[in-house]
């Protein structure tokens, strides 16, 4: 058995394979992970090895902790990938971008797949049907613009996300609303569209905090996947097993 550890800025989900079948999923806050560590540790004895994709920061006695019960692989720009990456500075890919990558690649092999993962940042990853990454794009998720809006002027209110019955907000708080929701769709099915103008027989695969809610908006084919970072994360473990 497999654990997976993605740790966030705030918090950090937690997750058990058994080859590649998912079997228990968590998100804990940052401040809770050794309880909860223990808990799944009890829980499934049999786990044996252990990846830790950090983002955020993660204290050392955690990772003690995990190393004494599993083999533990930290993930970094120096693990062993399936795709070649042509990202220009490697080295500063994201370890969540690299995850999401080898998903893309193992679980769409030989085709043009651009992932876009809709969280804290909106992150759009493109590997080509030669498994070569490209690169992408980073913008500001929902969230974020939301609290731009309310933290970098007098009188926005901050609002929690909600969809709008019309584009054109007849107030305040609906044209928040239209401009930060409305905006992120126009944005992504921009960027589809640019993609699609280069690549041919492109899929198209929707991850991270925010996917059900932008889903029911989006006009594309699009591949609805919440849990295809944890999927990632497992290939890797699996890909660099000593």
């Amino acid at each position: 058995m497999n654990l997976i550890v993605d740790v966030g800025n705030t918090y950090v989900k937690l997750a058990v394979f058994e080859e590649d079948s998912l079997l228990y999923v968590v998100s804990v806050k940052l401040i809770s992970l050794s309880e909860n560590l223990e808990n799944i540790f009890k829980d499934y004895p049999n786990i044996s090895r252990t990846i830790v994709s950090s983002v955020g920061r993660l204290d050392n006695e955690s990772i003690k902790k995990i190393a004494k019960r599993t083999q533990l692989h930290e993930l970094t720009s120096s693990s062993k990938t399936a795709f070649v990456n042509k990202y220009s500075s490697p080295k500063t890919l994201g370890v969540d971008r690299i995850a999401l990558a080898m998903a893309g690649v193992l679980l769409y092999s030989n085709k043009n797949v651009l992932i876009i993962d809709a969280g804290t940042c909106i992150t759009y990853d493109f590997v080509n049907s030669d498994r070569e990454y490209l690169g992408g794009a980073i913008s500001p998720g929902i969230l974020m613009r939301y609290t731009a809006l309310n933290n970098l002027t007098a009188k926005l209110p901050l609002l929690d996300k909600k969809h709008t019955e019309d584009f054109i907000g007849n107030s305040t708080e609906t044209s928040i609303h239209s401009g930060v929701v409305n905006g992120v769709c126009t944005e992504i099915e921009g960027i589809i569209g640019q993609y699609k103008s280069r690549f041919k027989d492109l899929t198209v695969i929707l991850t991270g905090g925010d996917t059900h809610f932008l889903s029911k908006r989006l006009k594309n084919t699009i591949f609805a996947d919440s849990k295809f970072l944890l999927k990632g994360l497992n290939y890797l473990l699996e890909y660099n097993k000593h």
